[in-house]
């Protein structure tokens, strides 16, 4: 029985919780995760949300590094435009060091219009401050001279793990997909259909064919004894998530799951957030070809009663199950 967890850290006002609460709460979720086997824990980044949505992930692997020792972390997305890519390798090899190699990166280009008015960056300009945020990492975390604008530069210390933390490319465009072909470890689309550009793309390299896209549509799931009343309590934070993604996400047409919804009858009846009871989750996950559990415990800035109360089911119910 595999499961992780994701963290945005979205919180609205009406969520009535301090940010550092909320901070401290996953915390002690993520230790708590570590030891009951989580195989990934993954964080988010926006930059100036009303919510106030995670904007430095790297710090907050570090703290959550020193609070675990086996599971896996990853930055799942980290913006590329808005780093000085140098300072950036410098972080990322620290964190390597605390972690001992345990962090991942997805890295992409954004897409929210006000994030790149707030750091004085061109939309335009997204390609290639990719294309040098990603070739600039990789030469740091050889621990080795680079060159580096037009002069030698060597980052240190050298990452704990040989290469450092691996590199992918997020992206929805055809573009995004044969540029992490061309200069990254991997490709994680947030539109499933553009896998096969990054597909091609591998082949043209002369790289094995990477097969059939390993991402599919995703679900969010909490837990609670009555389903329903989950429902009622659970329901206003799936609206919040949802409605804030779904407002970023319709400035550019993107290709997405996240649409912007009128009430909770109509975003409980796309099925994409759902409050099951423990028995009908370990029938859904007994079902699977590879039962994998995942939580979003703070979802649209859940209390953090309510986020722990979800994950002690699972604690209790669904992991015997699976013993």
């Amino acid at each position: 029985m595999l499961f992780g967890l994701h963290f945005d850290f979205r919180n609205p006002d009406f969520a009535r919780t301090a940010m550092a609460d909320r901070y401290a709460a996953a915390l002690d979720m993520v230790q708590w995760a570590d030891e009951l086997g989580c195989v990934n824990i993954t964080v988010a980044e926006h930059h100036g949300s009303a919510d106030g949505y995670l904007p430095s992930p790297v710090p907050m692997l570090a703290a959550m590094a020193a609070r675990t020792t086996n599971v896996r972390f990853a930055i799942t997305a980290l913006i590329a435009p808005f780093y000085d890519p140098l300072r950036l390798a410098e972080d990322l090899v620290v964190l390597d060091n605390l972690s001992r190699g345990r962090v991942d990166l997805i890295v992409a280009g954004g897409y929210v219009r006000e994030e790149f008015a707030m750091y004085g960056v061109s939309m335009k300009e997204r390609p290639r401050r990719v294309t040098e945020l990603v070739t600039t990492l990789k030469a740091a975390f050889t621990g080795e001279p680079f060159e580096y604008r037009g002069r030698q530069v060597q980052v240190t210390p050298a990452p704990f793990r040989a290469g450092g933390p691996s590199i992918k490319l997020g992206g929805s465009s055809e573009p995004a997909a044969r540029r992490a072909a061309r200069i990254a470890d991997g490709f994680v689309p947030t539109d499933p259909g553009v896998w096969e550009f990054y597909r091609d793309e591998v082949r043209l390299l002369g790289r094995p064919d990477p097969g059939p896209s390993p991402t599919g549509s995703s679900q969010t799931v909490a837990l609670a004894q009555d389903a329903d009343r989950g429902w009622e309590r659970m329901g206003p934070y799936f609206l919040h998530h949802t409605n804030a993604y779904g407002a970023w996400q319709a400035q550019d047409d993107l290709a997405s799951p996240y649409r912007t919804v009128s009430d909770l009858e109509a975003l409980r009846a796309a099925g994409r957030l759902r409050v099951l009871t423990p028995e009908q989750y370990i029938g859904e996950l007994a079902a699977a070809p590879v039962p994998f559990a995942h939580f979003h415990p703070f979802c649209g800035g859940m209390p953090i009663d309510l986020a722990w109360s979800s994950l002690r089911l699972f604690e209790r119910e669904v992991l015997p199950a699976f013993a």
